[in-house]
């Protein structure tokens, strides 16, 4: 493990940008006494925010840049506009040369994934990246992914994510074999797509000692926390994650309007106060932000664009254990550092990068 855990922050990305980025660093280094941090930005902008936090004051470096990503731009745009002067590319391209273990940006996310695809290239043995998460669920936490990095994959593409996505979980669970299960719209063996069907019979033959695949799991086996890791292509794990948020959301509004419906339920309320606090904490989405795209040559974790300073304090807590506990040896390992351990697997013609 590293002494030191080197963090290149974007300051510029998100809604709000250094008014969250700096005093979301100050929370982390609190509980994270070793870090260092790169603030990637505007140095007018984010001096006067730094100036409040003494103790992150001196363990940060400035990297000057005014030149920010919009959240509106395409990935393609962001590319042509930012490559080599944005805070976003900055921030990477720090973990590139070798300053910065980690980078994290609130930012466009679909200019976050492919600059650092551009920049920090594929591991070997990985042809797409993917954006994984913590997911709260009835047992604790679990891992999801893919979030949206990439739309669509075959086989080979599922068996990569399922690989990674174990990978992660050891780290943040310390769980020398974490359970897997793909995602699938039923649990019996002959339901769902033929790439489904067909990576859950190659990781069921391959055995890998780093994991234990456990089959199909339905939608609501996520929130049930039936696997440590759930697979799924980008398409359909999007929706999933939107349409939980959503979810989240309409339950905590009609709890909240239940609330005040009568001087009764009001009542009922100031007793169970505890209880409803307990429940908005589990619900909270800050304590579960920082997705991190899995399969670069280097760690990259995407945090809520609109998220408070608490929040972006959990995405950089994220990006430090990544670091610290080495998730990309962790990746290789399990690739067998050159992609061993997909060799097996074909991969359909589309998909060859």
């Amino acid at each position: 493990m590293p002494s030191k855990v080197r963090i290149a922050l974007d300051a510029m990305g998100g809604d709000v940008g250094a008014a969250v980025v700096i005093p979301g660093a100050a929370i982390s280094l609190s509980r994270h006494r070793e870090t260092e941090f790169l603030l990637v930005g505007d140095r007018a902008r984010i001096e006067p925010e730094l100036d409040r936090h003494p103790e992150l004051k001196a363990a940060s470096r400035i990297i000057h840049t005014d030149v920010a990503v919009s959240m509106e731009d395409k990935p393609s745009q962001a590319l042509r506009r930012g490559r080599k002067t944005s805070s976003m590319w900055l921030a990477i391209d720090a973990v590139k040369k070798g300053e910065a273990d980690v980078a994290i940006s609130a930012g466009n996310t679909g200019a976050l994934m492919a600059m650092a695809r551009f920049n920090l290239r594929m591991l070997p043995g990985i042809d797409r990246p993917a954006l994984a998460a913590i997911w709260p669920t009835m047992r604790g936490d679990s891992v999801v992914l893919d979030l949206g990095a990439t739309i669509g994959g075959d086989a080979r593409h599922l068996v990569a994510l399922a690989v990674m996505g174990s990978a992660m979980a050891s780290v943040l669970f310390s769980k020398k074999r974490p359970t897997v299960g793909l995602l699938n719209i039923g649990v019996e063996e002959i339901k769902g797509h033929e790439e489904i069907r067909e990576a859950g019979e190659i990781l069921r033959a391959m055995n890998l000692p780093q994991l234990d695949y456990i089959g199909f799991v339905e939608g609501d086996g996520i929130s049930k926390g039936l696997a440590d890791v759930i697979v799924t292509e980008g398409f359909s794990g999007n929706i999933a994650l939107k349409a939980t948020e959503g979810a989240a959301r309409q339950i905590a509004g009609l709890l909240r309007d239940e609330m005040r419906r009568s001087w009764m339920t009001k009542l009922g309320y100031l007793f169970a106060r505890s209880a409803f606090q307990t429940l908005r904490d589990k619900m909270d989405p800050n304590k579960a932000n920082g997705g991190v795209f899995l399969g670069l040559n280097g760690v990259v974790v995407k945090s809520h664009g609109g998220t408070n300073a608490e929040g972006f304090a959990y995405a950089i807590d994220v990006g430090y254990e990544m670091a610290k506990f080495d998730l990309l040896n962790k990746i290789n390992q399990m690739l067998n550092r050159d992609g061993g351990a997909l060799n097996s697997v074909p991969t359909a013609p589309e998909d060859v990068s």
